[in-house]
């Protein structure tokens, strides 16, 4: 083998190896105690999204002024933010606190996530199947019309119009009212 070949080779296994390794970065959410639902629910999708996408979160509650002395507050939100991704995460490191700030880090489970797909997945297929039961139960119930006879359709209104020979409606949709007009012979 000459030494040409081996360095190629051995760039190519670089190469591949490097192709391999997964690049799963830190995403960063921000919270704070006083947060609203809709703020909440919104950073918890983004949150799970990252977890999809097999990035791992760092959770920040940020806190101000007096609420460093209400810690719990901060706490609660952690422990509601690990509960809503519970089946795309595990907590990697517990809530700590760090100066003004309290940290957790979730890191993506695949073994969570797998059992939720096949949990959702049994769900969906069961649904799928009373829906199923549900719309051949309604065609059995319903009378079939025969096909043979002719369906009969009702003659259309036709409209009233004005005296002054403008259309029904004036143009812009609205509905003119009728106007009867009489003339005096004389």
């Amino acid at each position: 083998m000459n030494y040409g070949k081996f360095k190629f080779d051995t760039a190519q296994r670089a190469k591949e190896s490097r192709r391999k390794a997964s690049s799963a970065s830190i995403k960063e959410m921000k919270y704070r105690p006083k947060i609203g639902v809709g703020d909440f629910d919104t950073k918890t999708r983004q949150v799970s999204k990252f977890l999809g996408e097999g990035h791992k979160v760092k959770i920040t509650i940020m806190f101000r002024g007096r609420e460093l002395s209400h810690q719990e507050l901060g706490l609660k939100i952690l422990n509601r933010v690990a509960d809503q991704v519970s089946d795309l995460a595990k907590v990697e490191a517990a809530p700590k606190v760090d100066g003004r700030n309290m940290i957790m880090v979730l890191a993506p489970d695949r073994r969570a996530q797998q059992a939720a797909a096949k949990a959702k997945s049994e769900h969906d297929r069961e649904e799928a199947e009373a829906a199923a039961e549900s719309d051949q139960a309604a065609n059995e119930d319903t009378p079939q019309q025969s096909t043979t006879e002719p369906i009969q359709q009702q003659p259309a209104a036709t409209p009233v119009a004005a005296g002054n020979g403008a259309t029904p409606t004036g143009g812009n949709g609205a509905a003119a009212p009728a106007v009867e007009t009489t003339t005096q012979e004389t």
